[in-house]
Order: structure tokens, then sequence, then C-alpha cells
């Protein structure tokens, strides 16, 4: 059975809060062997990819622009 796909969305400016959340669910997702999905850049997208390889998980980064 393929793993599920998760996407993880959220600003690029945000609190020490939202950073601290978005690590958290992210590891919570590479625990329980997800893909997290989301945006390759800072802020909430980051700290998500973050938790996700601190777990040994896979996050996928999607860039912005044309290359």
């Amino acid at each position: 059975m393929a793993p599920p796909y998760v996407a993880i969305v959220g600003a690029s400016e945000a609190s020490a809060t939202e950073i601290a959340t978005a690590e958290t669910v992210g590891r919570l997702l590479g625990e329980a062997g997800a893909v997290v999905v989301c945006g390759g850049r800072g802020g909430v997208m980051a700290a998500g990819c973050r938790g996700v390889t601190q777990a040994g998980g896979t996050a996928v980064g999607i860039l912005p622009g044309l290359d």
C-alpha cells in the first residue's frame, strides 16, 4: 500500500509557536510514514519539512518559479 501524501501549508513569516507546531506536526507525520508535500521556502513549510526529516521521513518541497 502506498503511503499517504499530506500537505503542510502556512506562512513564510510565522511566530515561534507556529514554527514549533509545524515542526511537531511534520515529525508526527514522518513517524507515521506519510510523505509530506509543502512549499520549499521558509516559515511553517520549512519547519514542517524539518520535522519530517528529523523523524527519518520524506519531504517534498515545491518551489515557485519557472525553473
